[in-house]
C-alpha cells in the first residue's frame, strides 16, 4: 500500500532525508522512531506530496507521489500535532468543509461525519466551535477532518504529542480500530512506548537515514528493553 525507494530530500546545504526505503501493507502500523529532527516529519510531508522529493520516489495505493500527487492526496488522511483548524466554526463545520473539497455529496458526508464523531466521542461537541476546545478535543476533530473521505492509508506524525493520558488513549483507540478496519498506518514518533504499544514493525530513522527495521520482536534481541535498543543504535551515530 506504501512503498518507499530511496527517497532524499534536502534543503540548500541540509539532507533532511537521505535515501529512505520502506515499505507498508495493508492493516499494518508502520512507525518511524526517531529523535526531534531525525527526518519523520520532512519523510511523512513528501508522502503526503506537500514536499516534493529531491530524488527517489514513493508509491501510495498505487500513485507516485512524484507524478501522480492529486491521486495520492486523495488516497491519504494526514494528522500532524498542529491542528489547524478554523476557530470560528464548529467542529462539524471543520469536518464538513474538507468532506465538501473531496467531492462528498451531502448524505454520504453527514452520514460520514455522524460516523467518526461517534467512535471518537465528539457527538455532544459537534456544533460547538471548535477555538473553545482542548487540545485533545482539537486533535479529535483533526482526525475525522483527515477521515472524512475515507481513504485507505493515513500518515499520522506524532499525532498524540502535547496530549492528556485520556486523549492519548483515546487517539490510539481510534488509530488500533483503522488498523482493524484494513488501513494502512505509518506511525512517527520519539515516543518508544507509544511505537511498542501501537506499530507491527518499526523504521528507527537518524540523521535522515534508517539504521535498523523490523518487527519488535526483532529490534528488541537478547531480550533488551526497547529504550536500550534505541539508544544503542543511534548511540554510535553521534561521532
Amino acid at each position: 500500500m506504501v512503498e518507499v525507494q530511496g527517497l532524499t530530500k534536502r534543503f540548500n546545504n541540509l539532507t533532511a532525508v537521505d535515501g529512505v526505503s520502506f515499505a507498508a501493507r495493508p492493516g499494518e502500523i508502520f512507525g518511524l522512531l526517531g529523535e526531534n529532527g531525525a527526518g519523520k516529519t520532512t519523510t511523512l510531508r513528501v508522502l503526503a506530496t506537500v514536499l516534493a522529493p529531491t530524488s527517489g520516489d514513493a508509491v501510495v495505493n498505487g500513485f507516485s507521489v512524484t507524478r501522480e500527487a492529486q491521486k495520492v492526496r486523495a488516497s491519504i488522511g494526514f494528522v500532524s500535532s498542529d491542528a489547524g483548524l478554523y476557530d470560528r466554526l464548529t467542529a462539524r463545520e471543520n469536518v464538513a468543509y474538507f468532506g465538501r473539497l473531496h467531492g462528498l455529496p451531502g448524505p454520504t458526508l453527514t452520514k460520514r461525519i455522524d460516523v467518526l464523531f461517534a467512535w471518537l466521542d465528539l457527538k455532544d461537541a459537534a456544533d460547538r466551535r471548535v477555538g473553545k476546545f482542548s487540545k485533545g478535543m482539537k486533535q479529535k476533530v483533526c482526525i475525522a477532518r483527515a477521515l472524512v473521505h475515507d481513504p485507505p492509508v493515513m500518515l499520522l506524525d506524532e499525532p498524540t504529542a502535547g496530549l492528556d493520558v485520556t486523549a492519548i488513549h483515546a487517539v490510539d483507540e481510534f488509530i488500533l480500530r483503522a488498523k482493524r478496519e484494513g488501513k494502512t498506518i505509518i506511525f512517527s514518533s520519539h515516543i518508544m512506548s507509544e511505537v511498542e504499544k501501537l506499530c507491527d514493525r518499526v523504521a528507527i530513522i537518524h540523521h535522515g537515514s534508517i539504521i535498523a527495521a523490523g518487527t519488535m520482536d526483532e529490534l528488541m534481541a537478547k531480550r533488551e528493553r526497547f529504550e536500550d535498543v534505541f539508544l544503542r543504535l543511534i548511540g554510535g551515530r553521534h561521532q
